[in-house]
């Protein structure tokens, strides 16, 4: 299962050795880890980057969910590859690459108190024994969270209600006349923009799926390449499992799309 993690240590020398053993778990094949960064809230509170993202190797797609969370935990840092981190916007982005909600951002930034180092990292697990006996073994508190796909559901259901909202405003129009039929035809207009935008947004979405599935797929591949017996056997079933995934979420995005094109085209 796809999750976010974030482990907060006492010092940098102890999170450094949480990353040494996560790194450990991936090459016996226990997890696959996609992506890391190490932050540090000082003694003022302000959070700092110690080390941005680590790509092991692939592509900047696996990248874009730790910086996401990145951004939401170190606030106006402006380190999320891109996301305005500290405006509305920014914040948006950053909670659509993470995949999680604001609850687990409060929950983990009461635990990351001045003084506190937090290493963050997406991985894929299928039990939490082995992440979890190894972070506490080096004095980490681990939180974790399964990346939703709420993003792919709340399209449809958005897409969905505006084209509702066109077929009720268009039933409408044909019954006025005048100035009035002139009104309608203008809310019919506005709402066909705000229907535009979200074609727009579903097609930003598709891409970002596309660049992520792409690249977890190279990261399973460099993690094969190191693999054998029956590590090899666990690497190849969550690939599978992964790849599944990306191709329902892409499902649910075609159909989306294909609602508002529908509805654009009356």
């Amino acid at each position: 299962m796809n999750k976010m993690l974030v482990s907060i240590f006492d010092n940098e020398m102890a999170a450094q050795s949480g990353l040494r053993a996560l790194r450990k778990l991936h090459e016996a094949g226990d997890i696959t880890l996609y992506s890391t960064g190490v932050l540090l809230k000082d003694a003022d509170g302000k959070v700092l980057v110690k080390k941005s993202m680590d790509q092991g190797g692939v592509g900047a797609g696996v990248s874009l969910a730790v910086g996401g969370l990145i951004g939401l935990l170190g606030g106006p840092v402006g380190v999320a590859l891109g996301a305005v981190t500290g405006t509305v916007a920014g914040a948006i982005r950053d909670f659509w690459m993470a995949g999680v909600g604001r609850d687990f951002i409060e929950e983990t930034e009461r635990f990351l108190t001045p003084g506190k180092v937090a290493l963050v990292a997406e991985i894929e697990e299928e039990w939490v024994i082995p992440v979890d006996a190894a972070l506490e073994a080096v004095g980490a508190q681990v939180f974790r969270r399964s990346r939703t796909e709420m993003v792919e559901e709340q399209f449809d259901h958005d897409v969905a209600a505006l084209k509702s909202e066109i077929n009720e405003l268009q039933a409408e129009a044909s019954r006025a006349s005048g100035a009035a039929r002139s009104g309608w035809q203008s809310r019919i207009a506005s709402t066909n923009s705000r229907l535009d935008a979200y074609v727009q947004r579903v097609k930003d979405r598709v891409a970002f799926l596309e660049l992520e599935a792409k690249d977890k797929a190279n990261s399973f591949k460099e993690q094969l390449s190191r693999s054998k017996g029956d590590a090899s056997t666990m690497i190849e079933a969550r690939a599978e499992l992964v790849k599944d995934s990306y191709h329902r979420r892409a499902a649910k995005l075609s159909q989306a799309w294909g609602l508002a094109k529908e509805a654009l085209a009356v």
